[in-house]
């Protein structure tokens, strides 16, 4: 399907198109690039700079996405970014957790050249009753004016977290799990 979705995408001329196949599938991943002009973008289930080799040395992707919670922290992706701007490819860091796995991506990306753009979970819809800001003493260092949010000026990733809401969520802590979202007709969506 993903062939006829960047067709179909193409005429809005999308910043990119994001993980359009699961990651075994490297082919199929090289014959989608060679069919679309939208940048691809890939990675958030990609965790070194040794998994994402593969991907450069064929010309798969565009857009790196590796998630500094996932992928090594902070010094595997740098590497990771290094690595793709040898190929010429962008970063744009994952980052659905929370508030300090985003001041570390934010961190990573001022040191990144080749950043593009960086995700955040402010907001979005699997923030059930809590959001990541609730976590900080100083929840205004992650406000977003005009689609950017300032390099944290406090020292270390530049947030401070307010460990009595931490311990008081822990005796609140129930099993988690990755929510199984379904489209109207009971069909599993993949998140």
């Amino acid at each position: 399907m993903a062939p006829m979705l960047v067709r179909a995408l193409e005429p809005f001329s999308p910043l990119f198109f994001e993980e359009p196949m699961q990651p075994l599938l490297l082919e199929r991943l090289v014959q989608l690039k060679k069919i679309t002009s939208i940048p691809l973008a890939f990675g958030e289930r990609l965790y070194t700079r040794w998994d994402f080799r593969p991907y450069l040395e064929a010309g798969a992707i565009d857009i790196l996405q590796p998630d500094l919670s996932h992928a090594g922290g902070i010094s595997e992706c740098r590497k990771i970014a290094v690595l793709a701007e040898t190929y010429g490819a962008l970063m744009a860091f994952h980052c659905p957790l929370g508030p300090i796995a985003l001041a570390a991506s934010i961190q990573v990306a001022a040191a990144t050249h080749n950043f593009l753009i960086q995700e955040t979970s402010l907001g979005i819809h699997y923030n059930e009753g809590v959001e990541l800001t609730d976590y900080l003493l100083n929840p205004d260092v992650f406000v977003v004016e005009e689609g950017f949010v300032q390099l944290p000026k406090e020292p270390g990733l530049g947030v401070k977290i307010d460990e009595a809401v931490v311990k008081e969520a822990a005796y609140r802590w129930k099993d988690w799990s990755n929510p199984v979202w379904r489209h109207e007709d009971g069909a599993v969506a993949e998140w």
